[in-house]
This record gives structure tokens, C-alpha cells and sequence, in this order.
């Protein structure tokens, strides 16, 4: 054989070697690979490689939910004129210092911070009404490129602890409203706020662990009842109060408003579709629109039934308050225009019956004033079906 044909033997050789390896190589990366990631790496790099990319998927949509959200965001700076204090002593010698004393003369100081986010173009912003509760403070908006506005409270809830304030500018960033009664237990949400008054828009994350809880909130100088809250395990700081909670789709699903003080990595968070509804009613009215039924009453429960020999163990007992002045029925209401009268008990409003887990005051939460609503009352040992228009609290 020619050096020339042994040459063009191995060129075929090489050629066809080439054709093969490119063959098994496509089959390989299209078969044994996958078999060899889920069968022979079960317990190394196949699995691995599986939870990155889940990781990395979850990474992306919390980047792209906080960049869609987080120009909306603002800090909220609550200020007040304090006494001025003078320092006394040699200023340059600390064991001669002397506390401070009071002039006489007053200077604005930072007494509390919180947070919000931007709902409309023109300024209108939502956050706790425990950030907002000193009349005599002033509230400084703080975005997050640092641009500092003075605003005005529109309104409070009465019923929640939701605010509505205002600064005056113009095409400003916004959020959108998400449908928080589609929230599923585990459901990983995202917190941003103001965090310990002095960290704006820090960000944190965690799930949804628990839907639908009923806690006693305390803040400022309030104490509310809130009702139906998204309980969460993100981190919600002080400051964080009034910030939004989001789920991966960037969309508002909680306002942010509390943390447990005996457990850690508790935090509560306002239902936004609680929310949607004073923001609606401040938009189109000016104020937060709250139904009346103008009674006092308490909840029957079998120990109640038991001790005051009542014939039921459920329902609302129209009764007096404390002192002479706080009636059973308020004068005028629409209570007292249907007649209802104390000891009567309010059994059902609307077909849903009154409970421990179901008061009536959280179930007139849903209903506006001027609604038509149908009670059925227990008055003297006889049921009533009663309907009323409800009025607007003041």
C-alpha cells in the first residue's frame, strides 16, 4: 500500500469515527444524559442541577416583582416642633457634661417613620392609620431617589388600620392592586418598607403562613381589632408599617401593618381587597364611607346562654355600655327606627348567623351605607325578620 492510499484510508477512517462519535454524542445528550442526571445522580449533581434552576426561576420573578414595584414605594418621615434642648457644661470634658435642659424655644424633630406606596399618578398613597395618627405631626414623603414631599391625610378608616394621604406631584410611579382572596397557603410573597425607620425600601421575603387570623393590633396611641389578616413569615420591621406585600407577579396583595411580639417571624398584613374599597370611597366620596346600625350589643356564647338563661347560644345581645350615657340604641339610628330595642338578640344579618367567628360588626365591613340589609331579631322569646337601611357612621 502507497503512502497515498494509506493516507486516503485513514482520512475515511477519521471521517467515519467523526460521523459516529456526532451520532452517539446527539443520541447520548438527548437520552443518557437525562437518565444519567435522574437515575445515577439521584443523590449529586443531578439533583442539583433540577433545584438551581428552580432557585434561579424564583430569583428572577422576586428581581422582577421588586424592580415593577419599587419606585411606588415611599418612606413616610413623621415629624413634631419638641422643646429645644441646651447642653450646659464644658463641652469638651464629658465628666463635667451636664444633661440636657429645655430652652424654652422649639425644634422639628423625627418622632416615628413608616411606609406606603403610590395607588395614583397624582399622589394619593395608602398606609396604616397608626402611622398617621398624631394630628399635630407633620408627614414628609420620602421616595426612593430621595426627593422629600410634605402631604395631607385625606382620610382614616374607622373600622381598620388603613390611611389615605396625598403629596402634590405629578406622574408619579404606581402599583398594582393584586386580588388577595386568591392567596394559598405556602404562597411565597415579597415585603418592602422602610425598615427600622431608617433602611428605605429594604426588601424581604417569605410565604404566606396563614390566611383569615383575627389579632388585636397595637400602634402609636391605637389598639384595633383586625379582622380576616394574611399572616407571613417575611420580615416586617418597625417602619415597614404601611409598605406593601407582594406576590412574584409584583402585584399589591397586603398592606403591611403588624408583628408578633412573642414569636418571631410572624408579621401581619392587611388584605388589599380590604384596602380596594377605602380607596375607592376616598376617590370618589373624599372619605372612608363605613356602614351604621347605631347598637350596642355583646356576643352570646354557651356560657353567656347558660349564665343569663338565654334561649340561644349564638347572636348579638343588644345591650348597654358602662355608664348612663352609652345606650343600648343610639337615638335616631336605623336600628332605632326598625325598632329593635335592648335585649333583643340579632340572630342573622343576611341569612349569616352571628358568632364568636362571625360578629356583626365584621360582617357589616362588607356593606355600604344606604345598603338594605335583612336581620333576623329575637325579641321577647319571637323571631323577627327585620329589614333596615343602613346609615354612615360618623
Amino acid at each position: 500500500m502507497t503512502p497515498i492510499d494509506q493516507k486516503q484510508n485513514f482520512s475515511a477512517i477519521y471521517a467515519g469515527a467523526a460521523i459516529v462519535g456526532l451520532v452517539f454524542g446527539t443520541l447520548g445528550g438527548a437520552y443518557l444524559a437525562p437518565w444519567y442526571q435522574k437515575t445515577v445522580l439521584k443523590q449529586g449533581e443531578g439533583v442539583i442541577v433540577e433545584n438551581r434552576k428552580i432557585v434561579l426561576d424564583e430569583e428572577s420573578a422576586i428581581i422582577s416583582a421588586v424592580e415593577r414595584v419599587n419606585a411606588a414605594v415611599v418612606s413616610i418621615v413623621v415629624s413634631k416642633d419638641l422643646p429645644k434642648l441646651e447642653q450646659f457644661g464644658f463641652p469638651l470634658d464629658e465628666f463635667f457634661f451636664e444633661p440636657p435642659s429645655p430652652s424654652g424655644e422649639t425644634e422639628k424633630r423625627q418622632v416615628g417613620a413608616g411606609s406606603g406606596f403610590v395607588v395614583t399618578a397624582d399622589g394619593m398613597i395608602v398606609t396604616n392609620k397608626h402611622v398617621v395618627f398624631d394630628e399635630a405631626a407633620e408627614y414628609t414623603v420620602v421616595t426612593r431617589e430621595g426627593k422629600k414631599f410634605p402631604s395631607r391625610i385625606l382620610a382614616t378608616d374607622p373600622f381598620n388600620d388603613l390611611a389615605i394621604i396625598r403629596i402634590e406631584s405629578e406622574d408619579l410611579p404606581i402599583v398594582t392592586l393584586g386580588n388577595s382572596d386568591n392567596l394559598k397557603l405556602g404562597q411565597r410573597v415579597i415585603a418592602i418598607g422602610n425598615a427600622l425607620g431608617e433602611f428605605q425600601n429594604t426588601v424581604t421575603t417569605g410565604v404566606v403562613s396563614g390566611i383569615g387570623r383575627n389579632i388585636t393590633a397595637g400602634g402609636g396611641a391605637l389598639t384595633e381589632k383586625l379582622v380576616e389578616v394574611i399572616q407571613t413569615d417575611a420580615a416586617i420591621n418597625p417602619g415597614n408599617s404601611g409598605g406593601p406585600l407582594l406576590n412574584l407577579a409584583g402585584e399589591v396583595i397586603g398592606v403591611n401593618t403588624a408583628v408578633s411580639q412573642q414569636a418571631e417571624a410572624i408579621g401581619f398584613a392587611i388584605p388589599i381587597n380590604q384596602a380596594k374599597k377605602v380607596i375607592d370611597d376616598v376617590k370618589e366620596f373624599g372619605k372612608v364611607r363605613r356602614p351604621f346600625l347605631g347598637v350596642r350589643y355583646m356576643i352570646v356564647t354557651p356560657q353567656i346562654r347558660e349564665t343569663n338563661k338565654l334561649p340561644v347560644d349564638y347572636g348579638a345581645l343588644i345591650v348597654r355600655g358602662e355608664t348612663r350615657e352609652e345606650l343600648a340604641v343610639v337615638p335616631g339610628s336605623p336600628a332605632d327606627q326598625a325598632g329593635l330595642k335592648e335585649n333583643d338578640i340579632i340572630l342573622e344579618l343576611d341569612g349569616k348567623k352571628i358568632s364568636i367567628e362571625a360578629q356583626l360588626a365584621d360582617l357589616l365591613r362588607s356593606y355600604n351605607p344606604g345598603d338594605r340589609v335583612v336581620l333576623k331579631i329575637l325579641s321577647r322569646g319571637e323571631e323577627k325578620i327585620v329589614p333596615i337601611t343602613l346609615g354612615e357612621a360618623q
